[in-house]
C-alpha cells in the first residue's frame, strides 16, 4: 500500500488512534499533516514523521472553530501544494447519565465529534475536487452502531458519523473521492485509560470481545492505511467496524 507522495491531513493526531494513523501514512511514503489542539504535542509526532523520513507539519487547531479549520487547509496547500488524504478523528468521550448531562455537555461532543467532520471535509473537498480524486477518512465508532450506557450523547455523534459518510460518499462520488468510515471496539488509549485500569470493567468489556483483546490503536490506523490506498478505490460509503467482533452478538 505505497503512498509516496500523498499529502495526509489527520486531526486529534497528537495521540492514540490519530497517532497511530499518522505515523502508519508515513511508513507507507506519505507526508503528513499533524493537527490537535496542543501545537507542542504536535510538534513531537512531526518529529517522529521526520525519524521516518517524510515530512509533516504540525498545526493548532479546534476542528469545531471554522477559521481555525480553514488555516489548517490554507497551510496544508501552502506547504504541500495538495491534499490527498483526509482522515477525521479527532474527537471527545464524556461518560455521563441523560439526567446529568447539559446541554453544555452535548453541544461540545457534537460540536468536536460531528460538526468537526462537516467543516474538515467542507475545508478540504474542493482542493481534492481540483485534483480530480481523494480520500476521506470519517472515525466513529461501534457506538454508533449499537447503545452504550451514560453516552447519549457521543452515541449520537457517532452514529451521525455513519450516515454523514454514506451522503457524502454519495455526493462526492462524481468527483472520484472516496469516502468511509472505521469504527473502532474498545481500545486501548488515553481517552480509555480510565476506563480500562478499573479491573472489573475491563474484564466486562473482554466479555463482550469475540477476540478477547482490547484493541490497540494500530489495529485501527491499519485500516486507516487500506482505506487510503489504492487498493479501496472501489470502496466508498462502508462503515469498516474493528471491534474484535464485538458486533456479531
Amino acid at each position: 500500500m505505497d503512498l509516496k507522495n500523498k499529502i495526509a491531513i489527520v486531526t486529534g493526531s497528537r495521540r492514540g488512534i490519530g497517532k497511530a494513523i499518522v505515523l502508519a501514512l508515513a511508513k507507507a511514503g506519505a507526508h503528513v499533516v499533524v493537527s490537535d489542539i496542543n501545537l507542542d504535542d504536535c510538534n513531537k509526532v512531526v518529529e517522529e514523521i521526520k525519524a521516518i523520513g517524510k515530512e509533516g507539519l504540525a498545526v493548532k487547531a479546534d476542528v469545531s472553530n471554522n477559521e481555525d479549520i480553514k488555516q489548517m487547509v490554507e497551510s496544508t496547500v501552502k506547504r504541500f501544494g495538495k491534499i490527498d488524504i483526509l482522515v477525521n478523528n479527532a474527537g471527545i468521550y464524556m461518560q455521563k447519565s441523560l439526567t446529568d448531562s447539559t446541554e453544555q455537555d452535548f453541544d461540545r461532543i457534537l460540536d468536536i465529534n460531528l460538526k468537526g467532520v462537516f467543516l474538515c471535509s467542507k475545508a478540504v473537498v474542493p482542493e481534492m475536487i481540483k485534483q480530480g480524486k481523494g480520500k476521506i477518512i470519517n472515525i466513529t465508532s461501534i457506538a454508533g452502531q449499537v447503545g452504550f450506557a451514560n453516552s447519549s450523547a457521543y452515541c449520537a455523534s457517532k452514529g451521525a458519523i455513519i450516515n454523514i459518510t454514506r451522503e457524502l460518499a454519495l455526493e462526492l462520488a462524481q468527483y472520484k473521492i472516496n469516502v468511509n468510515a472505521i469504527g473502532p471496539g474498545v481500545i486501548e488509549t488515553p481517552m480509555t485509560k480510565n476506563l480500562l485500569e478499573d479491573k472489573a470493567t475491563k474484564e466486562t468489556l473482554l466479555a463482550n470481545i469475540p477476540l478477547n483483546r482490547i484493541g490497540k490503536p494500530e489495529d485501527i490506523a491499519n485500516a486507516a492505511l487500506f482505506l487510503a490506498s489504492n487498493k479501496a478505490d472501489y470502496i466508498t460509503g462502508i462503515t469498516l467496524f474493528v471491534d474484535g467482533g464485538w458486533l456479531t452478538h
